[in-house]
């Protein structure tokens, strides 16, 4: 007799893969390349502080401030999914290019951040807590929405992105001092040209998916005057760090120059229509900025 034929369950190859794919796409929504840039600038805050930390406590503020980062960008994604699917740049991120269903998105972006505020506040202190929960809720509360309304975004928008410095010497010190603040304007003030430069090579793409970007509704002349007065604050204020005794000269210099440089770019008047090569040589030039300040500083501590 043949054998009974019988329905085979299926392959737990697919299974497995079906579920390796949901976590890469889980991942993909805390967007770990600007988290792992938060990290970078946070350890430099707390190698900056006076103080002490175990390395167990170290591990611990990296990883909840990590799930703080996440969970925001996560929900920044879960709340601007339809307006990401009308973006290039965008519509290929999990839950616009329905790789990923929305339910199992906010569940994963909620349970992170209700892990990770109260987390820094009891492991590594109140203030730091209070510093992530700010950050958390206004990028995703106020600075998310408001995109859709006013360029002034922007500003709302850098101040959850240069929290991590003063989250990194408050954990250290448990309390705010004026170079923490310094550390805070630094990358405050950094990301204003810089993502000023973005809007202005995607301006089509805000423009169709209705995010008020400064090019876009007050036009690229405004722009650049934002980005070259951003830029020239933000000279006296890195060199700032070297009076209140925590860089010495040669970080001095070397900011300096990387601050004359970026200020040059953001000044040069681009040819007639060419606000987008200008805008991303301005970015280029933002993106090598950042690194080579952080590492000098971290080399000339003092």
């Amino acid at each position: 007799m043949p054998p009974e034929s019988t329905t085979a369950p299926a392959p737990a190859p697919a299974r497995e893969a079906s579920l390796a794919a949901t976590a890469r796409d889980l991942v993909a929504l805390t967007k770990p390349r600007i988290t792992l840039m938060v990290l970078l600038t946070a350890a430099g805050g707390m190698w900056l502080a006076p103080g002490s930390l175990s390395l167990g406590s170290v591990l611990v503020f990296l990883g909840a401030l990590a799930a703080t980062v996440g969970s925001a960008n996560a929900l920044n994604c879960w709340l601007e999914r339809d307006v990401d699917a009308l973006m290039r740049r965008t519509a290929s991120r999990p839950l616009p290019s329905q790789r990923l269903a929305p339910r199992p998105a906010l569940a994963f972006s909620i349970v992170l951040g209700v892990v990770a505020v109260p987390l820094l506040a009891v492991a590594v202190n109140p203030l730091t807590g209070l510093l992530g929960a700010i950050a958390l809720v206004s990028y995703v509360l106020v600075y998310t929405p408001m995109k859709q309304i006013s360029p002034a975004a922007l500003l709302v928008g850098a101040v959850p992105g240069a929290m991590p410095p003063l989250m990194g010497w408050t954990a250290m010190t448990g309390r705010v001092d004026l170079p923490g603040l310094v550390l805070f304007g630094m990358l405050f003030i950094w990301q204003l040209p810089h993502f000023i430069a973005i809007a202005t090579f995607r301006k089509d793409e805000y423009a169709r998916a209705g995010l008020k970007v400064l090019p876009w509704v007050r036009g690229d002349r405004v722009a650049r005057v934002h980005a070259i007065a951003w830029a020239a604050l933000l000279v006296p204020v890195s060199l700032a760090l070297v009076p209140l005794g925590v860089a010495g000269w040669g970080y001095a210099v070397v900011t300096g120059v990387m601050g004359a440089a970026y200020l040059v770019q953001a000044s040069r008047r681009p040819a007639e229509g060419g606000e987008a090569r200008w805008a991303k040589r301005l970015f280029l030039t933002s993106l090598v900025y950042l690194p080579v300040v952080i590492a000098v500083l971290m080399i000339d501590a003092r």
